[in-house]
């Protein structure tokens, strides 16, 4: 199986941990795991600080070495939504709640490039502590941690 899923993963946190996890999960022992990663230039756009591509590429090769997998992988910038998920042969595009709009987004401009729609497999967002989602917006602002614990405020 080829699965493709994207993101920033700047901070890599939990959320992010599950969605590349299950990415391969479903690609199998023999598996290929593409990963778009957002360019610096188009993580720019974010509203919060993002890392650089560089530094985001070496935390997600780390994580990914974590999970002892032996499916093969490979990063790739990510210039826009879409990467190369528009025009290159792939099985599954895994998205989150959050991505799944811009999933359906890349099927529909497939099928109007004549080419084949992808199975999208969609994960459920990881909830911190409170109930909500776990986002690096929330990280940055010293709400939560990676994992979704509440950071006490001081008073």
């Amino acid at each position: 199986m080829k699965i493709m899923v994207g993101g920033t993963f700047s901070p890599l946190h939990a959320g992010h941990k599950k969605l590349i996890s299950r990415s391969f999960e479903l690609a199998g022992p023999d598996g290929l795991v593409v990963l778009g990663l957002s360019s610096d230039n188009f993580a720019g756009r974010k509203s919060h600080p993002v890392t650089t591509y560089e530094a985001r590429k070496e935390a997600l090769e780390t994580y990914i070495q974590s999970l002892g997998t032996t499916a093969r992988w490979e990063v790739e910038p990510l210039y826009d939504r879409y990467g190369s998920a528009l025009d290159v042969d792939f099985d599954i595009l895994v998205v989150s709640e959050e991505t799944l709009p811009v999933g359906l987004e890349i099927n529909k401009l497939r099928r109007a490039k004549g080419r084949e729609m992808v199975e999208i497999h969609q994960i459920a967002c990881v909830l911190a502590e409170d109930g909500r989602w776990i986002s690096s917006t929330r990280i940055i602002r010293g709400e939560i941690d990676d994992a979704g614990r509440l950071i006490p405020r001081d008073k």
